[in-house]
């Protein structure tokens, strides 16, 4: 994915330059200083169409057929476009336009303009998207009105031509009423196309700066508007913002992405603050009455009531059984702390394993078994490690291994078992033969006979294994510690969770 596309603002200026190039420039101008004020990755986005060609012959002056005075009107010959783009590359935004014909492509090529943006009316116009695709440059398709399978079309054909692309979701209708702008697609299309940018094209009132904000919660990396400068005899459309308003979208757009990011990459930022505010609300563990070191407490021993203070053992922390450590007197507050055995740690690492599946929309069904591959035992079980879940298990063998964010799984190597690992979320690094492989979703790798071989993940991974039948005990590994260890002790069975 270009990193052009990433946090976009699109100000489409389309026809609002009046067929004025001084006109044009003062919308760049408005425009430049807010992306400067707010250090935005901003683009002006022209419209480009030769009216010689795009335009019948015997169409040309009429007033009686659509858009056709607009752009008649409005017109301006390639010189002068020439100039905008100087004007927005003066300002320090990025130049693109919506080429209408084939011209308008080569007009955006001889610019060298950064993105090139295809029209919704035109995403199925296949000698202009030839055009395109040939020009190699980032391209973002306006999909309003086209159905799933129209957009596999076009993702397919871009992707096999190897461009680089996103799709904006937009409602083609000017203005777009609130009811019919779909803002779930863009999850849809997230979850279709994950490895390319989705953004929105929005067409509703200009005043209302709920729906940028929505579409950034959704996801959508580009938002594009339709902006002009209203003047004494220039007035804007129903769906253009003027710069006052193309200001308060901006900044509405920003905020939207303040309150979604995640402060940690892969995890929930929980701060301090946030910590202390529930620990002041839970329950603490106090006793019914006096109690003698070393007695097992159960539940009629003790009693559940705020305040909880510092290193006190809560509600949610209490199990039947704990050992006092010391004697205690009643209503006295219980200091004791839940102790750390292999089993917790196995179901810590199951709830983990699980989730990442769940993550993964990847399904087990009921006809399966896992395993708890702990090669240092459970204690260092996620830095060194695997959980291999055992699909099938027949002349062939189809299994499931989760890494957690961290682990590694040593270096070793199969006498009977052939191998084929495919990824199928997260990120793996492979190790073949001293040789390291950074595999992404979907990526095969095939380990032969012998070829020692190793694992490890960032942020934690789900990869399938294809092999031939598994057999025991054909596991050697590198460390001798390991290869000396009875098959028991560095693994542990869990056949339901």
């Amino acid at each position: 994915m270009s990193k052009l596309f990433e946090d976009l603002f699109i100000f489409e200026m389309a026809n609002s330059h009046q067929g004025s190039v001084e006109h044009g420039k003062d919308i760049i101008s408005e425009m430049g200083k807010i992306a400067r004020r707010y250090n935005i990755n901003a683009a002006v986005k022209l419209q480009y169409r030769n009216l010689e060609n795009f335009i019948h012959p015997d169409y040309r002056g009429r007033q009686d057929v659509n858009h056709i005075p607009r752009f008649e009107s409005t017109r301006l010959v390639y010189d002068q476009f020439c100039e905008l783009v100087a004007a927005i590359r003066q300002e320090g935004m990025l130049a693109m336009s919506t080429p209408f014909d084939e011209d308008g492509v080569d007009w955006c090529m001889d610019q060298g303009l950064d993105i090139i943006k295809i029209a919704s009316c035109s995403s199925l116009d296949w000698p202009l998207l030839e055009k395109a695709a040939a020009a190699h440059r980032p391209i973002i398709l306006s999909v309003g009105g086209k159905t799933i399978s129209d957009i596999d079309k076009l993702y397919n054909y871009f992707t096999h031509r190897k461009c680089d692309f996103a799709f904006m979701h937009c409602i083609a209708e000017y203005p777009a009423p609130m009811e019919r702008l779909q803002l779930d697609f863009i999850d849809k299309l997230r979850r279709r196309y994950p490895d390319h940018a989705i953004g929105y094209s929005g067409h509703e009132d200009p005043d209302d700066n709920t729906i940028p904000m929505m579409a950034v919660a959704k996801g959508a990396k580009i938002l594009e508007r339709h902006v002009g400068l209203p003047t004494e005899t220039i007035s804007l459309n129903a769906y253009s913002m003027n710069p006052a308003q193309a200001e308060k979208w901006v900044v509405a757009a920003l905020n939207a992405k303040e309150i979604c990011t995640m402060k940690k990459e892969t995890e929930r930022y929980i701060s301090q603050e946030e910590i202390d505010s529930l620990n002041s609300l839970m329950r603490g563990v106090y006793l019914k009455h006096d109690v003698e070191e070393g007695q097992e407490l159960t539940r009629d021993d003790v009693f559940f009531a705020m305040p909880n203070h510092d290193r006190q053992m809560t509600s949610g922390e209490f199990f039947e059984g704990v050992v006092a450590s010391k004697a205690y007197k009643a209503k006295e507050e219980l200091h004791e702390k839940r102790p750390i055995t292999d089993t917790n740690l196995a179901r810590s690492v199951i709830h983990d394993v699980k989730g990442m599946l769940y993550e993964a929309n990847i399904y087990l069904g009921n006809d399966f078994e896992a395993e708890l591959s702990h090669h240092y035992g459970m204690k260092h079980f996620r830095q060194f490690g695997a959980v291999i879940i055992d699909v099938i298990n027949r002349e062939y063998c189809k299994k499931l291994i989760a890494v957690l964010p961290g682990q590694q799984h040593p270096l070793h190597a199969h006498k009977v078992k052939e191998e084929t690992f495919q990824l199928l979320y997260g990120d793996l690094i492979v190790e073949v033969e001293g040789k390291k492989v950074e595999m992404h979703p979907g990526d095969i790798q095939t380990i032969l006979r012998g070829e020692r071989h190793a694992f490890t993940s960032r942020t934690g991974a789900v990869f399938e294994e294809i092999s031939t039948t598994h057999v025991k005990n054909d596991s050697y590994y590198e460390d001798p510690k390991i290869d000396k260890m009875d098959l028991m002790e560095r693994k542990t069975k869990v056949y339901k969770w």
